[in-house]
């Protein structure tokens, strides 16, 4: 791999100085150029000389959010440089996906395996979406989650004899429309009575004993049953 400039944001001291001994140990190639603990300094190295890749952690100054935005404006700035998260939030999700939406290169947890001169060579090398093990982990785990819902949905709607518009009525019902809500759906071709009818018709699919079964109870069982994935109730267009 030919040498390449980095620019380190880090806040905390001891742990850019172990960052520090794992480039030099690990990465002879990486050049770092400059550190940086905040934004006004990361912003005044960047003028002085562009990097060709920022090694940004996102806990700046107890703020997450600073991270993100530095990742947005850089690769907003400066699409050519590459951008490595490497974070010790090994457990705020939500922040992973706000920071591969502002365009992150990669992100590396400190955790478990740390940096390695591995993942830099990909991001160096153009490979977009680079993990370490400890979020690949996470993301098998989810990935196995979401198709097993699938899977648990796809038999259950062959089981149950659910159509389409059986879908879009029990979806419907878990998001609180009404009835005649319903019926106003572009592509929903029922009334008022037809949508009862269709509800008793359900209940009787759905339930063995199907005594005071009503519209809520209905979808408890369809969300059980998982004809519905509570994770994915949207409406349809209107």
């Amino acid at each position: 791999m030919e040498k390449f400039k980095v620019i380190i944001v880090e806040d905390v001291p001891l742990e850019l100085k172990g960052t520090l001994g794992i480039i030099r140990t690990d990465i002879p190639e990486a050049e770092v150029i400059g550190t940086a603990d905040a934004e006004p300094a990361y912003w005044k190295l960047m003028k002085q000389q562009l990097p060709d890749l920022v090694l940004l952690d996102l806990g700046l100054g107890g703020s997450t959010t600073v991270g993100v935005e530095l990742c947005r404006q850089t690769k907003e700035m400066y699409p050519q440089v590459r951008v490595l998260i490497f974070t010790g939030e090994i457990l705020n999700e939500k922040l992973w996906v706000d920071v591969l939406d502002a365009g992150a290169d990669g992100i590396i947890l400190k955790t478990g395996e740390l940096l390695t001169r591995h993942d830099v060579v990909a991001v160096m090398d153009g490979k977009q979406l680079v993990f370490n093990e400890p979020i690949l982990r996470k993301i098998v785990e989810r990935f196995k989650r979401s198709v097993g819902s699938q899977l648990y949905k796809q038999e259950a709607l062959v089981d149950y004899e659910i159509d389409e518009y059986d879908e879009r009525f029990l979806r419907h019902l878990a998001l609180g429309y009404t009835k005649d809500q319903i019926t106003q759906l572009r592509g929903m071709p029922f009334g008022v009575k037809s949508l009862e009818k269709r509800q008793n018709d359900l209940v009787q699919r759905l339930f063995r004993d199907t005594r005071g079964v009503n519209a809520t109870r209905l979808v408890v069982r369809a969300l059980e049953l998982h004809i519905l994935d509570i994770d994915n109730l949207h409406p349809d267009d209107e």
